[in-house]
């Protein structure tokens, strides 16, 4: 059973909002979530979903891509011009574009569908356990500074160059890992298990365009170089200054 998270804030649970036209999956979706103690609200097409999104009562989004008036890339698109919420894309199994424009207009991660409960269920779970602002542990760092850049993971709170640094949950996720092991090497394969709580399949290009969305957000170094490197066939890593 998922944990009943609560919010920082008024520690009410966190509640799930799923948006698909699918009115029979829905349902099913919808009553085995419930039984593994999650609030779900539903919604069946694009623009009942952003307006559900935009009042904040959520705390991730599970948005499937084909639906009807507004589809599930349009409706992402214009979650993010006002919020940074989890949002987990449903597509099509064996459809990378849509994968991937998703990922790279923002979405946190993907499952293919048809999918069942329980797998859903995982990644639901395995975005809000990455998500939710804790209280720190004695032997957390509650700083983590590189360079112009400084992380507060219990706050979910970032700065580059004095400025807030606005990322998606697994973004800040990735880049986390990145710091805290900064100027080594992290595969790929460590990458996914941590950041994105599942492992690497084969093909899956989602840390790469995470990572380019990230690279985008930072910049370049004063030579051109990205902060990010390449370790061809090992990973990535951060480059410590």
């Amino acid at each position: 059973m998922i944990p009943h998270i609560t919010t920082q804030a008024t520690g009410e649970k966190v509640k799930v909002l799923l948006i698909d036209d699918d009115v029979e999956l829905v349902e099913m979706l919808k009553e085995y979530l419930e039984r593994e103690g999650v609030a779900v609200t539903t919604a069946n097409d694009g623009e009942q979903g952003l307006a559900e999104v935009l009042t904040g009562d959520y705390g991730i989004v599970v948005l499937d891509v084909m639906m009807p008036r507004l589809n599930g890339i349009e409706t992402l698109r214009r979650i993010r011009m006002k919020s940074w919420i989890p949002v987990l894309m449903l597509t099509a199994r064996g459809d990378d574009t849509d994968r991937i424009i998703g990922l790279e207009l923002g979405a946190d991660d993907y499952v293919a569908k048809p999918c069942s409960p329980r797998e859903l269920t995982a990644r639901i779970r395995a975005i809000l356990r990455r998500t939710q602002v804790v209280a720190p542990h004695d032997d957390s760092p509650q700083l983590l500074e590189v360079g112009e850049l400084r992380m507060w993971p219990t706050q979910r709170r970032a700065e580059w160059n004095g400025a807030l640094l606005e990322l998606t949950s697994t973004e800040f996720n990735l880049l986390e890992i990145l710091v805290r092991h900064a100027g080594q090497s992290v595969s790929k394969k460590s990458l996914s298990e941590q950041g994105l709580g599942r492992p690497l399949a084969r093909f899956d290009r989602s840390i790469d365009v995470h990572m380019s969305k990230i690279r985008n957000k930072l910049g370049t170094l004063a030579d051109g170089r990205s902060y990010i490197y390449t370790d061809y066939r090992q990973g990535y890593r951060f480059i410590k200054e």
